[in-house]
């Protein structure tokens, strides 16, 4: 499927998300996002932000600090550029990119509810950042990068725009065995982070050849029974160092 076509799936489907506020099943959502890995707390900070679409929680293993610029990549409704703006107090700040519109309008307003104004949020693709070398601290993104069809531009884009020794905790979906060519070209499944993601083993060897250093936090092999109908894949949780 050619990489155009796939945004387009992508992003027909977060538009809709967006405009119903609701991702994995409105009723199901506050499980959901405890199931990995938010606590109660967090959830009520972020309120209507929280539309159960990760698949782990960077800011439950970042070591995000008071003053620091974070990015984050795909911030959708805002939830974690939310708690991460809570982190950085006042004297830091937030970055936001996301490439649905409807998605930044819905974070926008998700952060003026909760009384957050040191998130800013940008429409546009991880893959090309509108961003300048070296200008962040930490980077965080939740089950976004599966979505990507380049993900090696993304990893080395994200390299980019990160100061030296600044890191990234990041979540995301990899398989543990290859899928069907059927599979694959499922809309559902491209934009539901599964047809998109890579082989846990390729995932790991692109962000290496970008220049990261790697350190795997979590793994979450549970996530596929209950997320993904036993397809075999599960949720890694990695800290990358510039």
């Amino acid at each position: 499927m050619k990489k155009l076509n796939i945004k387009k799936i992508v992003k027909d489907r977060y538009k809709e998300i967006a405009k119903k506020s609701c991702g994995c099943g409105c009723s199901s959502t506050p499980s959901v996002s405890k199931s990995i890995g938010y606590s109660e707390k967090e959830l009520k900070i972020v309120g209507k932000a929280n539309l159960g679409l990760g698949c782990g929680n960077p800011l439950a293993f970042g070591k995000i600090k008071k003053g620091e610029t974070v990015l984050d990549l795909g911030s959708g409704a805002g939830i974690d550029a939310i708690l991460a703006a809570k982190r950085v107090g006042k004297k830091g700040k937030v970055i936001g990119v996301d490439m649905t519109n409807e998605m930044i309008l819905k974070a926008k307003e998700n952060a003026k509810k909760q009384g957050i104004k040191n998130v800013k949020l940008l429409l546009g693709e991880i893959e090309n950042l509108p961003l300048k070398d070296n200008s962040v601290d930490t980077i965080i993104t939740n089950c976004v990068i599966n979505l990507t069809p380049d993900k090696t531009k993304t990893f080395i884009e994200a390299y980019r725009v990160l100061k030296p020794g600044g890191r990234i905790y990041l979540s995301d979906i990899v398989l543990l065995k290859e899928l069907s060519e059927e599979q694959r070209n499922n809309k559902e499944l491209i934009s539901g982070c599964v047809a998109g993601a890579l082989l846990r083993d390729d995932y790991l060897n692109k962000i290496k050849a970008a220049g990261f250093k790697v350190r795997i936090l979590y793994e979450n092999k549970k996530i596929s029974k209950t997320q993904y109908n036993n397809i075999p894949l599960e949720s890694i949780m990695v800290e990358l160092k510039k």
